[in-house]
């Protein structure tokens, strides 16, 4: 298992690397609209639709993605703003309530919601190559919570933070990881590394919403995973499950983040 993980990072990290820092616009579009696709897919199946529901949803998503980019559409701020709400406000009533799905029209909605916001997040924040360090720190954001909060949870984790969710994760852990996440915040405001203008404190406040929103993401996925009776999302990443897998806490925080620059920024 840890092998394949090895092998399987070696290969995903300069891919998704070089597509940041190389690839021109359209090319990261597309390669940023297949990630997109290939988490709905997986989502799709856990929420209770059938292969060919499944099959419809990813056309009509694909077809709408095409004609968006081509037209230069962008999401209007009411958009941006059910987003916001979504994630900071229905998404921890959800993972209190244990909501599930039944693949009826609210998995197709839940669905839209998550993916679509991701990609028009991940073509937005990223418009030309000069913009792909600001990218990047905010999802380096993400690996700082979740490396830290692992760690700090292993050694102090006592308190369980969603144990009916996720029984490994902990208050503590997540504590840590936003600690971290302040001091790697700091450190990107002094290095000019984020995309708007703000103080230290406020690159801290912004990074600890965006922790908390991380961890919800990382819950929700959990939970569709534990309600469809699954381990992985997907098995398209040897050792490492699938892409939603790797990618639930940076829907959420490239979502919010990019709902709270198109509306405040």
């Amino acid at each position: 298992m840890l092998k394949q993980r090895v092998i399987t990072a070696l290969v995903l990290l300069p891919l998704m690397l070089g597509m940041l820092f190389w690839a021109n616009a359209w090319l990261w579009a597309a390669f940023s609209g297949l990630i997109a696709l290939l988490a709905l897919w997986e989502y799709g199946r856990m929420s209770g639709l059938s292969a060919g529901q499944n099959h419809r949803y990813l056309a009509a998503t694909a077809l709408f993605g095409v004609v968006a980019y081509a037209g230069g559409w962008a999401l209007p701020g009411m958009v941006w703003l059910a987003v916001l709400v979504f994630w900071l406000l229905i998404m921890p009533l959800w993972l209190n309530r244990k909501w599930t799905l039944k693949g009826d029209w609210q998995a197709y909605s839940t669905g839209w919601l998550l993916m679509v916001p991701f990609w028009f997040a991940l073509v937005g924040l990223r418009p030309d190559q000069e913009a792909a360090t600001s990218l990047l720190a905010v999802m380096g954001l993400v690996w700082v919570a979740d490396i830290f909060a692992y760690f700090t949870g292993k050694a102090f984790g006592k308190h369980k933070l969603a144990p009916a969710i996720s029984p490994g994760k902990s208050w503590e852990g997540a504590i840590g990881g936003a600690v971290c996440v302040a001091v790697y915040m700091i450190l990107v405001w002094r290095a000019g590394w984020l995309a708007f203008d703000t103080s230290w404190l406020g690159a801290v406040l912004i990074g600890l919403v965006l922790t908390v929103v991380s961890v919800c993401g990382d819950l929700l996925e959990s939970w569709l995973k534990r309600a469809a009776g699954v381990k992985d999302s997907s098995h398209l990443l040897p050792g490492h499950g699938g892409v939603f897998d790797r990618t639930d806490s940076l829907i959420a925080v490239l979502s919010v983040y990019a709902a709270l620059m198109a509306l405040f920024g």
